[in-house]
């Protein structure tokens, strides 16, 4: 693995224009209006995992999107690692915040800067490089399998599916994702935990029309007032989510785990000073990497209702609506905590307006053992690159299709995320820094050797 950074140093021009490539694809996976584009990104991956080195690559149809599969396989002696990945991405709006092209991706301040940089482009790259590398200098240590979807933004709903359905063909040793980060560039981290989620949308009526705000205000309850007292309803006074028994399988962690969690580097100060906030805000009782690491939250992702056009238009409309997230923790069920949601939020409602509660998609909670052995490769692998030993971190995010593999196909995942908290993914102005992207490379081979080496068979 010694000359993996000759090999970067002579072919990064060529990395760099291959994943502008990807970039420059609008594989909106939220809006319909973008489904050839999800074709596109899925064909151009296609080419590049062939031209990287797989033996084969299928364009697998699902009932959404489609799943590039993609398998190189040496010999049945040796260890399989499957690497998982989406090429799906976040809409860009709002639009006028984004200070370069959302799709014209340009490297600017020592970043790649582009929808998708990092989220997830730009780090499921990083593995079809570094198996590039591997394969052509003859030091490929593993079988290898890709499976990229183009979903994981909206649910991944047709993904579980597809598991179910290629069992046999997604059997793995273990399954290695980038799809998160790390606490600062100088900081390594493995992401042990993910949240699970729950998302639902919310519809509250009052009459069959927009009304004059001047001939019924004050004798027809107006939705959006309704709905906004509906929510502020939702949490208490110390942010404790007030839905009836939303706590009651939520896996306390020991003191002694908080207390290794607390060992963790953060700043508060750092942490406001880069949100440009004046305060921070969550649960009582927990820090703030707890109430995003081992905490269940909710927020109100999305409301509307009524005009919103330039200057004023005296109505009061007849609905209003809004996207409630769950961040949820081990032991709870997303569909257990919608219905209880449903429930609980129709009982907020006043008897002069009807509630919709639409389930979108949801997952669950993972956990990956620090034990593992994949898990002791990963910490090798950063520590070659890094020099120091990766800090065990469970994040506030969700990737519901984790816990799905966990299930459906009985391997564990390990999260090997080299993206950093101020790449704004979700975000305008979404970026990736260089440094991270060429390091990532650098450090995937480590993993497969270590790997390697404690799975021999």
């Amino acid at each position: 693995m010694n000359n993996v950074n000759q090999y970067i140093e002579e072919n990064k021009e060529r990395f760099l224009e291959e994943l502008f490539s990807l970039l420059r694809i609008p594989s909106i996976s939220s809006d319909s209006t973008h489904k050839n584009d999800m074709i596109k990104c899925a064909e151009r991956w296609k080419e590049l995992l062939i031209e990287a080195g797989a033996d084969t690559c299928e364009i697998m149809p699902t009932d959404g999107n489609p799943v590039v599969y993609a398998e190189k396989k040496i010999s049945e002696d040796l260890p399989t690692i499957l690497i998982y990945g989406h090429y799906d991405v976040m809409p860009t709006d709002p639009n006028e915040l984004w200070e370069t092209a959302a799709f014209e991706p340009v490297i600017k301040d020592g970043k790649i800067w582009g929808r998708g940089a990092d989220d997830d482009k730009g780090q499921s790259f990083m593995h079809a490089k570094a198996f590039e590398f591997m394969v052509r200098k003859g030091c490929l240590p593993c079988n290898v399998k890709f499976m990229l979807e183009g979903e994981e933004e909206i649910g991944s709903e047709s993904l579980y599916g597809f598991c179910e359905e290629n069992k046999s063909r997604l059997k793995a040793d273990v399954i290695l994702v980038s799809d998160t980060s790390m606490l600062a560039a100088d900081m390594p981290s493995i992401t042990t935990g993910l949240r699970g989620l729950g998302y639902v949308e919310v519809k509250v009526r009052s009459a069959n029309r927009d009304l004059h705000s001047g001939l019924y205000g004050g004798a027809v309850a107006n939705p959006i007032n309704v709905l906004c007292q509906m929510i502020a309803r939702l949490t208490d006074a110390d942010n404790r989510i007030t839905i009836p028994d939303f706590y009651k399988e939520v896996l306390v962690i020991s003191d002694e785990e908080r207390a290794l969690m607390a060992q963790a580097p953060f700043s508060a100060e750092n942490y406001k000073k880069e949100l440009k906030i004046n305060d921070l805000h969550g649960e009582k009782g927990y820090s703030t990497p707890e109430r995003t690491g081992i905490r269940p939250s909710l927020d109100v992702c999305g409301i509307w209702g009524g005009y919103q056009g330039e200057g004023a238009k005296t109505v009061i409309p007849s609905e209003a609506s809004a996207k409630i997230s769950f961040r949820l923790v081990p032991n709870q069920d997303f569909n257990v905590i919608t219905d209880r949601f449903y429930a609980y939020f129709k009982s907020l409602a006043p008897s002069s307006v009807t509630v919709e509660v639409k389930p979108l998609h949801g997952g669950y909670a993972y956990v990956c053992p620090i034990d593992l052995p994949a898990y002791k490769a990963a910490e090798k692998a950063y520590m070659e690159t890094y020099g120091k030993r990766p800090v065990p971190v469970r994040s506030g995010g969700s990737i519901p299709i984790i816990a799905g593999f966990d299930r459906i196909l009985g391997i564990k995942s390990v999260l090997m995320g080299f993206g950093l908290g101020s790449d704004a993914i979700h975000s305008p102005n979404e970026n990736y820094p260089l440094e991270q992207f060429f390091n990532g490379i650098k450090t995937i081979p480590y993993f497969y050797k270590e790997f390697a080496a404690a799975n021999k068979k």
